[in-house]
């Protein structure tokens, strides 16, 4: 008796043990039962994680393992109106001064931001100055409502609130406004970041670096 109830216990920790896909979020082939199962834009498919063919993604058939954040480069594709964009991930290495591209964004509801900001649920005044950080940058949240410094080269800067991600590996949806994925390299900021900054709203897209504040 005692063997058999012994046996019992190790089958039961065996079975405790095993990974169920609902528990964490699974990559390209990885197991699934739902679509909340799969990583992205991946759908699942006959039990395993696999692009969507309705969407366009390319993110397993072109490896599906994002490259380490040292050596960031695209783990896939994203079509979008037509045209193929990268998607990432990571983001390159942050220093005390991080070059990056600033660009653009409107925070407020129906502005090109789409959904309410990820770090608060909520829509900004673009006379607020904060920001958006590419996937790799936003670290999972683990970066929402820090201030960041941004330096631009006519050497004015601005202190900047994180509230939003500009995400790296989604896009061209309702959620996103159907704006493609973000570079890896993005800092989105409000008008009030471009107006401290000095900078011309008109030029879309400017060289600056940033660092924590």
């Amino acid at each position: 008796m005692a063997h058999l109830m012994l046996l019992v216990f190790y089958i039961l920790i065996s079975i405790i043990s095993l990974p169920f896909p609902g528990d964490a979020i699974s990559n390209c082939n990885g197991p699934c039962n739902t679509l909340n199962d799969c990583a992205g834009q991946l759908i699942c498919i006959n039990g395993k994680c696999n692009d969507d063919p309705d969407v366009g993604t390319h993110i397993c058939s072109s490896g599906g393992t994002p490259s380490p954040s040292n050596n960031c480069m695209p783990y896939g594709t994203l079509m979008c109106q037509g045209k193929r964009y990268p998607t990432y991930s990571c983001s390159p290495p942050i220093s005390a001064s991080t070059p990056a591209k600033l660009t653009l964004n409107d925070f407020s509801q129906g502005g090109d931001g789409g959904g309410p900001s990820e770090c608060d649920d909520q829509f900004h005044s673009n006379t607020e100055r904060i920001v958006a950080l590419s996937t790799g940058w936003f670290a999972r949240k683990s970066r929402c409502l820090k201030m960041i410094r941004i330096q631009a080269s006519n050497g004015r800067s601005v202190i900047a609130k994180v509230v939003d991600e500009c995400d790296s590996t989604r896009g061209c949806d309702e959620e996103h406004a159907g704006q493609p994925p973000c570079p890896n390299n993005i800092v989105d900021g409000s008008d009030a970041v471009w107006k401290a900054l000095g900078l011309n709203q008109d030029l879309g897209v400017v060289d600056v670096t940033w660092s924590m504040a």
